[in-house]
């Protein structure tokens, strides 16, 4: 299986300065992309096959991981 790697500054390079202004001034901002990482870091070692899972919690992880990319998006998109 092909895994990508969905980490915020790669999905958004070209917002990478605004990215880290935001993380360094707003703490909500920063736990949210935490967070993002930390689902990020998870499911690539669920597909590396590092550790075990169903593939109905592998959705899980997923889904939450899109709606935290979906708020990232919008708080960056204000901070335009």
């Amino acid at each position: 299986m092909a895994m990508k790697d969905h980490t915020i500054l790669k999905d958004f390079p070209e917002m990478s300065e605004r990215i880290h202004a935001i993380k360094k001034n707003n703490g909500h901002f920063a736990g949210l992309s935490d967070k993002y990482d930390e689902l990020e870091h998870r499911i690539h070692q669920m597909e590396s096959g590092v550790e075990t899972f169903t593939d109905e919690y592998l959705e899980e992880l997923k889904k939450k991981r899109l709606k935290l990319k979906d708020e990232l998006f919008r708080i960056l998109q204000k901070a335009a």
